[in-house]
């Protein structure tokens, strides 16, 4: 039985450039992946953890990065929402209102996301204990005041029905989720460090 030389070399290289390829692909990205997979797993909502740091296009390679690359997302999506709720016109007074208290709520959760994003940046990883304790206090008070405001703001809307309040909850509940896994993240910086 004779097999065709030509024939037999041209599978060999497809076979040698397909595993190769794989390797590649799989290579560069699987310690990040690994990093985010089990960073993930115990947030409050680890399927948009997963999703958001994934696909996220910035550094992201320490449990550092992670907290950050988190607080970014949280902000950039909270600044969408605040455009968007400027945007809605509504019929009542009352919507009216909760739609300004709103508009207010989110846009303080973006200043003190902001404000954590900027102590996370600037954290002491060096000497003194004291130093990063504080920094790390003042990241998970701004977040946790941050998810306050965010549940303030669907307060709002409890007495309200209507398409308006379902938007707003619905626009309000994502950004308090990715807000929600930002402060895991820290949280688990802060242990991590211990």
């Amino acid at each position: 039985m004779a097999v065709n030389f030509p024939f037999s070399l041209l599978l060999l290289l497809a076979l040698f450039l397909s595993l190769s390829s794989q390797t590649h692909s799989a290579g560069p990205n699987k310690p990040r992946d690994d990093l985010v997979r089990s960073s993930c797993v115990h947030a409050s909502y680890p399927d948009i953890c997963l999703r958001t740091l994934s696909s996220y296009d910035g550094p992201a390679n320490t449990p550092r990065d992670l907290a950050q690359a988190a607080v970014k997302v949280s902000v950039t999506r909270a600044r969408k929402v605040s455009g968007y709720l400027t945007t809605l016109r509504s019929g009542s007074k009352r919507e009216q209102s909760a739609l300004r208290d709103c508009v207010d709520q989110v846009g303080d959760s973006v200043d003190e996301l902001s404000k954590t994003l900027s102590e996370l940046q600037h954290i002491s990883t060096g000497g003194g204990g004291a130093t990063f304790r504080w920094q790390m206090s003042n990241a998970e008070t701004w977040v946790s005041a941050a998810l306050t405001n965010e549940d303030t703001c669907l307060d709002g809307f409890r007495e309200i029905d209507g398409k308006v309040r379902v938007d707003v909850r619905r626009k309000i509940t994502n950004v308090a989720r990715v807000t929600s896994n930002a402060l895991y993240l820290i949280n688990r910086l802060d242990q991590t460090r211990g």
